[in-house]
């Protein structure tokens, strides 16, 4: 996945450009600080048209993992069995939110008549539906590109590449930074600061995922 920052986006916070040597390690911070605000957060945050999840619903609701949703374009319940075979739902079948939920239940389930006997009679044991939907932003989230750059900076300055060091003497020469826990200068972390910024985009309720078949 793409780094939920750039370059330019750091040499804006710095008001500078980057060195030579600052540019060779960038990427490499860049990307990791972009896995850590994915894993925190659960979410993706670009941009994707027709995703496809498989996922078990509580209840009468599926809620989609990632978010904001744009669209969903279908809901196929998966039959499990050779005798049950997967069937997509009509419109009449499921109802969208507008935000991340799917209502598999909808008032209105005439729509069982025209089902095969076999499927219809299998109903119950279905666990499980294929949703197709859009989702993410066409531009990263100022928190969230805030949030990398401030986890990159910290260790991308840092004044040594040694774990856990903050300081370096050299003769008479002493030089000093604070990083908060003491994040090494070869690797990113996440403050309690970063997460206030991210807290609003953290996914804590969701359904089952499972493998897309």
């Amino acid at each position: 996945m793409p780094a939920l920052a750039t370059q330019a986006d750091l040499e804006a916070r710095l008001g500078r450009p980057l060195t030579a040597e600052e540019q060779a390690r960038a990427g490499a911070l860049l990307a990791g600080a972009s896995a850590r605000v994915r894993a925190y957060t659960r979410q993706e945050f670009d941009l994707v048209h027709g995703d496809v999840v498989v996922l078990r619903p509580v209840g009468t609701v599926v809620r989609l993992p990632q978010r904001p949703v744009l669209a969903v374009s279908s809901v196929v319940a998966l039959g499990g069995a050779e005798t049950i075979p997967d069937i997509t739902l009509p419109g009449g079948a499921w109802t969208w939110d507008g935000a991340d939920k799917v209502d598999i239940w909808p008032p209105d389930q005439g729509w069982l008549l025209s089902l095969p006997e076999s499927w219809s009679s299998g109903w119950g044991g279905v666990d499980s539906y294929r949703v197709t939907y859009d989702h993410g932003y066409a531009t990263i989230p100022e928190q969230v590109v805030e949030a990398v750059c401030a986890m990159v900076l910290r260790s991308l300055l840092s004044p040594s590449l040694a774990p856990g060091m903050v300081s370096e003497r050299i003769g008479n020469y002493s030089y000093q930074m604070q990083q908060g826990g003491g994040a090494a200068g070869a690797t990113v972390s996440m403050t309690e600061d970063d997460r206030d910024l991210l807290r609003d985009f953290r996914v804590r309720a969701t359904t089952i995922q499972t493998r897309a078949r």
